[in-house]
């Protein structure tokens, strides 16, 4: 699905701000699920220094400078990306490994090789360990359960039991009370599936990104009333080579996959929930991916705008059919109307004429 995506962010400043240093996560990357066609930034007041480089998780990250005295900040992101399907059968979730065994494979032993998904097992700055997530996610975890079931199990478990609602809660809400509210919104979700996922001695990791919005039969989008989204992705080892060792020992391969889940809509898939899903930027957590960041010298005050639009470029086709058929029209209304003008001339002339 070929989509396109425009994300602007607008910061008011009282009183000015004299100098800043921003860094920001709106640049699209790559993957199995993806492909970035293009991606820009559009940044007012203009940077003295701008750069982009890929972070240690792999996600486009800009720095830029203003050295400048500004009021207001404006950053617009504009990509184009190609979304893939990638088939999994659901059926094939009973045939991942024992959750346990998942998490012996994350376990410290001498001389054992090294997995690069252990690190999001860990605790982050917004997912701190704490006994009231294993308790809540004893439910799903029962002994020797596959763990892909076992996941997408406490991801439905979310979706049923907790109640999205705006303004609940904001990105300083700590994890665990959302848990205990039982209601937030997308971030505070994912935040408490990482956590309850992590408490298992799983690996979990934090993804940024947009979800296209079904827009009512009749209607038209309504540019920047789409939002940013945010879901999970949880870590399945593979098995090794020799299946019999597996079977015999429970040890697995030093690679596998990641399945994303979202529980706020309740759909999982392999490296993405869908095609209508696209992922900005992953993390332990969303400290590691926040859309804009910095350091401001001025501004005590700021108040801040969002927009986001994600158009299919099948909408955008019909929209563009429309527009050229209404300014067929609107020619071809004009062109008859100055006939007919050209029309009474020549007959008033002829008729003077006589």
């Amino acid at each position: 699905m070929l989509l396109y995506i425009t994300h602007t962010t607008t910061y008011h400043y009282v009183p000015q701000v004299n100098t800043a240093q921003h860094m920001a996560h709106l640049l699209p990357r790559s993957d199995a699920a993806q492909t970035v066609q293009h991606a820009e930034l559009h940044i007012t007041p203009t940077p003295a220094a701008t750069s982009t480089h890929v972070d240690v998780f792999g996600n486009n990250r800009t720095f830029f400078s203003l050295p400048v005295v500004h009021d207001t900040l404006s950053i617009t992101a504009k990509s184009t990306v190609d979304t893939h399907f990638i088939p999994y059968p659901p059926e094939q979730a009973l045939t991942t490994p024992a959750w346990e065994n998942v998490r012996e494979h994350f376990v410290y032993h001498s001389g054992a090789a090294w997995d690069a998904a252990t690190e999001y097992v860990f605790a982050s700055p917004y997912v701190q360990p704490h006994p009231d997530f294993a308790e809540y996610a004893r439910a799903s975890f029962i002994p020797a359960r596959p763990v892909l079931e076992a996941a997408c199990d406490l991801m439905t478990r979310i979706h049923q039991e907790f109640t999205y609602e705006t303004a609940s809660t904001d990105i300083n809400t700590p994890a665990l009370e959302a848990l205990k509210s039982r209601k937030g919104v997308c971030q505070d979700f994912a935040h408490i599936l990482i956590g309850c996922l992590r408490t298992q001695g799983l690996a979990a990791r934090y993804v940024s990104g947009y979800l296209v919005t079904e827009v009512p039969e009749g209607q038209t989008r309504l540019i920047g009333s789409d939002a940013s989204h945010a879901w999970v992705s949880v870590y399945v080892p593979d098995v090794l080579d020799d299946a019999a060792e597996t079977a015999k020992t429970g040890a697995l391969a030093t690679h596998g996959q990641w399945f994303d889940l979202d529980p706020t809509n309740n759909r999982w898939g392999l490296s993405s929930p869908g095609i209508d899903y696209v992922t900005l930027a992953i993390g332990r957590d969303y400290a590691d991916v926040s859309p804009v960041r910095g350091v401001i010298h001025g501004g005590a005050s700021h108040t801040l705008e969002v927009a986001v639009t994600v158009q299919p470029a099948s909408e955008l086709m019909v929209t563009s059919g429309q527009t050229q058929s209404q300014s067929q029209l609107q020619s071809q209304g004009q062109t008859q109307t100055q006939s007919q003008g050209a029309s009474q001339g020549q007959s008033q002339s002829q008729s003077e004429a006589r």
